[in-house]
């Protein structure tokens, strides 16, 4: 056995959300023998999307420390203790923020010793596929969630003539929880909602119509309206019409309740998960939970929801009224990591091998490689580095944030004012600047 399935083990997760600090805590949670002494800590990224105590809370991912930092920041923590670096470290960033990483870490690691380090993806990747792909390239394991995944993400490299070596077949983290063995007292009806999904006030009034609809015409169902984040709080993705704002003065039947929470706590007590495209839906699937996935507003690359064409799953809200459930094509949903045969306690071994392989590697590691370089995309990588404070070469740029010292009250409340105005600007002003401009 190597010696690092064994030894204390030094994680540090970097996330710029709470989906995101989810997927990367959970990961690592995944990636270290059960065996070893693991410490998590956790660096969360300053921006729009930084997690509220509640949104982490909710997660239910503990860490051993947690601290919000900027970029800058968290590549000065990376590089203070080059004599004891971690053992692992999980990028779980949007495809730009990885990429302004792998720069960044490079410089400030130079060639010392390293962590072993990993990207990947929150969910279904049913969008910006060769983009995304390549901004994750140079990290150690770039993780696909599924044999599906890991086919395309391979194709993706080789076809650019990028090392795909790096692609590492794995799992959603975050699938568990009991098998479904059948209808509970009352009947569950859950609608998993999206952020972004659909993106305008007309459809998403029309989900929430049907939803209602629904409860209404089963009075003896309970019928759940499952939200990702409180009005004002931002996930992954900007939410900027919330159903809760569009159910406001609507009449709701009593057999109606909007739900936050855990999604595998909603799930213990479902038995059919609706939804548009959302990651839940494997989540249910993984638990053998009839799913479906709503056809109403058409099947279409925009929703996500032809990541599901082949999975039997599709199906329209009048169906699902007269009683119809999707039964999932089992050659689709054993192609999409879903493992509800039970092959899910070993999804995870392979990248635990080559992650022990890398840590007892001799003579260590070698420096981060990416794709992109200031010769292969000198019209595209410096403006990714910059948006980080990060020069072509990684290195931090003069007047970059101060990573030298915690901010002091008068700097946190300035951050905290400029987020709700962002986040002001982005649910209330921004929408009705479009309205004005489709008149």
């Amino acid at each position: 056995m190597p010696a690092s399935a064994t030894k204390s083990l030094r994680v540090a997760v970097l996330a710029d959300s709470d989906t995101r600090w989810k997927w990367g805590a959970l990961t690592a949670q995944r990636l270290t023998p059960a065996a070893a002494e693991v410490r998590l800590d956790g660096y969360l990224l300053r921006g729009r999307a930084t997690p509220t105590a509640r949104q982490l809370e909710e997660v239910g991912v503990r860490a051993d420390s947690l601290r919000e930092v900027t970029g800058v920041e968290f590549l000065r923590a990376m590089s203070e203790a080059p004599d004891d670096p971690y053992d692992l470290l999980v990028l779980a960033l949007v495809g730009g923020g990885v990429q302004a990483m792998l720069h960044g870490l490079r410089a400030a690691w130079g060639p010392g010793k390293r962590p072993v380090v990993v990207t990947g993806y929150v969910g279904v990747v049913y969008e910006k596929l060769t983009d995304g792909l390549l901004l994750r390239h140079g990290a150690d394991l770039v993780l696909a969630n599924s044999r599906h995944d890991a086919d395309r993400f391979r194709a993706v490299y080789e076809g650019v003539g990028a090392d795909a070596s790096s692609v590492t077949e794995v799992a959603l983290p975050f699938l568990g929880g009991a098998p479904y063995t059948g209808e509970h007292e009352p009947h569950t009806v859950v609608f998993a909602a999206q952020p972004s999904v659909p993106d305008n006030r007309r459809d998403r009034t029309y989900l929430l119509n049907r939803l209602v609809e629904h409860a209404r015409k089963h009075p003896e169902r309970e019928v759940l309206l499952k939200l990702r984040s409180k009005p004002g709080e931002h996930t992954t993705h900007i939410e900027e019409l919330p159903y809760q704002k569009l159910a406001q003065g609507t009449g709701l039947p009593d057999n109606f309740r909007l739900v936050y929470g855990h999604m595998g706590e909603v799930l213990d007590r479902t038995d059919l998960l609706v939804t548009v495209s959302s990651t839940a839906a494997l989540e249910a699937l993984h638990r053998r939970i009839p799913t479906a996935v709503l056809t109403d507003l058409g099947v279409r690359e925009a929703l996500g929801n032809h990541h599901f064409t082949g999975s039997g799953c599709l199906a329209s809200w009048d169906q699902l009224d007269a009683g119809h459930r999707p039964v999932p094509d089992e050659e689709w949903v054993a192609r999409q990591g879903v493992a509800a045969d039970g092959s899910y306690a070993t999804a995870f071994d392979a990248a635990r091998e080559r992650i022990a392989k890398l840590l007892d590697r001799p003579g260590g590691l070698p420096p981060l490689t990416p794709y992109y370089t200031p010769e292969t995309a000198p019209g595209y990588l410096p403006g990714i580095l910059a948006r980080h404070h990060l020069g072509p070469d990684g290195v931090p740029l003069p007047g970059a944030p101060a990573a030298d010292k915690a901010p002091g009250p008068v700097r946190q409340i300035v951050r905290r004012a400029a987020r709700g105005a962002y986040r002001h600007g982005v649910q209330r002003v921004a929408p009705v600047i479009r309205r004005m401009g489709e008149l």
